[in-house]
């Protein structure tokens, strides 16, 4: 064993890093590994031991998130055409992103984000970057129980038999993530190790791909929403009768044709758009652990890895939109799934996939909740080892703050414009842009050169990006513009 590690270069204290230059201990593990007294390199159980495959399947995993379910929504405030365009630069965007990442984690031998911040612009650098990386996933994790809040009570009801809510206490979304947070969620946050909850990454990700597998199919199943609700009008209300056939049938056929275009002089919902898109594909604060955990990790194998991962979410991310969105039309909410229990409350395909996403969206939680409490420990306990009391208070501090914003917050649509407008920008524009600007030293890369003009044009779009969708989002607020089928 030893033999092994020096032929890998893991002797005290530094792991290979790339084209050997070695790097410096980190200062947390993700397994824990036996103390014999000796000095001991971190990362120990799996430095090295995560294949190329594995590696996009767990950042897949990590890019892939409840953002889903708010695209089609995206898509029918933007038209198809502008969405695809937008996707698109969304997408390439991360890719380079995450090089900037890379590059900067390479040049300073830290695969930490807020070390990076750290490095880059002392303390005051840490704290941005922790306190970001917990507003935006507490986001995320509000975002997965408003979804546990909204479909949970609707699978109950259907595996009851029952058509309409009865008020019963295990019919209030309330009380259900209550139980939720506290009987599977909790018990899985308080592993003292991360890659533990590695395990149900893999069935999680199945969960998607089973629910965007039944939105294509019930494309094909579900006639237009709108078309039905205007011939049974047609038909039952002689009030109806005394209009022009050809109006009837204008109403019927324009309220199903799909949108290439949406313009937004008809009201700011466009502005949820970018915000929505933003937030699908950020990943960034688990790219340098999965770095950490790559088997031969260079930046090259890396970048490919989150390569081959963004691409595979933007095709799946681009099917869900295109086929939610060309089953409801103008008739898509904010939520895809609670659109589709209007149609039919008990069907048994919507009921597995609610069960599915149910299933995936609650084991993603307690992943979501280790970096915001590794964060908090180095922001307030930077120095002090590891201690089960912390550990847990952290725990429980943050699922009763995230439980008392879904309770709270009435729209899910908010969670994701907010939070996307917000953090999503910061991490996916500004931090990698400033980190690159920063750590890269200027003899090797000098302020005037092109890798550093394109990094501040790239942390300039961030801002403006930043800026402009929330005066979007506040213009909509207080205009009270809000689309008929957007509530929840």
């Amino acid at each position: 064993m030893e033999l092994q590690k020096l032929s890998n270069g893991l002797h005290h204290g530094f792991v290979p890093f790339e084209d050997g230059i070695p790097q410096a201990e980190e200062e947390e593990e993700m397994l824990p590994h036996k103390s014999d007294g000796t000095k001991k390199p971190q990362f120990t159980d799996f430095e090295g031991k995560t294949s190329f495959g594995m590696s996009v399947f767990n950042l897949s995993n990590a890019i892939m998130g409840s953002g889903i379910l708010g695209l089609s929504y995206a898509m029918s405030n933007t038209g198809i055409v502008l969405f695809i365009i937008l996707l698109i630069c969304i997408a390439c965007l991360s890719s380079y992103s995450v090089h900037l990442l890379l590059k900067s984690a390479g040049v300073v031998g830290i695969r930490a984000y807020e070390q990076l911040g750290f490095r880059a612009f002392g303390h005051p650098g840490k704290i941005a970057a922790g306190v970001i990386i917990t507003f935006h996933n507490i986001g995320a994790m509000s975002s997965y129980l408003f979804i546990v809040k909204y479909e949970l009570p609707l699978v109950i009801q259907a595996f009851l038999g029952l058509s309409s809510n009865t008020g019963e206490w295990f019919l209030n979304g309330n009380y259900l993530i209550l139980i939720v947070s506290v009987c599977i969620i909790l018990p899985l946050a308080l592993m003292r190790q991360l890659g533990y909850l590695g395990y149900t990454s893999g069935f999680s990700l199945t969960c998607m791909v089973f629910f965007l597998s039944s939105v294509i199919y019930k494309k094909f199943n579900i006639p237009c929403p709108m078309c039905l609700s205007m011939c049974f009008e047609a038909e039952q209300n002689p009030v109806w009768h005394n209009y022009p056939h050809s109006l009837v049938s204008f109403l019927k056929h324009s309220s199903c044709d799909a949108s290439n275009f949406s313009y937004p002089l008809y009201g700011f919902q466009t502005a949820y758009t970018i915000p929505i898109l933003a937030f699908a594909f950020v990943c960034h604060p688990e790219v340098l652990p999965i770095y950490t955990e790559l088997k031969n990790a260079t930046k090259r194998r890396m970048q490919g890895i989150a390569n081959v991962s963004i691409m595979g979410m933007f095709v799946m991310y681009l099917l869900t939109a295109i086929f939610g969105y060309l089953t409801f039309y103008v008739n898509t909410e904010s939520e895809l799934l609670h659109t589709y229990s209007k149609v039919d409350p008990l069907d048994t395909l919507i009921l597995c996939v609610r069960v599915a996403v149910l299933v995936a969206v609650t084991l993603t939680v307690p992943v979501v909740l280790f970096p915001i409490r590794r964060a908090i420990l180095q922001l307030l306990f930077p120095a002090k080892p590891f201690h089960w009391a912390r550990h847990i208070t952290i725990a429980l501090c943050l699922l009763f703050v995230v439980n008392v914003l879904v309770i709270l917050v009435p729209n899910i649509r908010d969670i994701f414009g907010i939070i996307g407008a917000t953090t999503a920008p910061s991490l996916i524009f500004i931090l990698p842009g400033l980190f690159y600007i920063r750590i890269v030293p200027t003899e090797q890369e000098p302020m005037k050169s092109r890798p550093k003009i394109t990094a501040a044009c790239f942390t300039a779009m961030g801002f403006i990006f930043m800026s402009m969708s929330l005066t979007f989002i506040i213009i909509d607020w207080t205009t009270g513009e809000k689309r008929a089928g957007g509530g929840h």
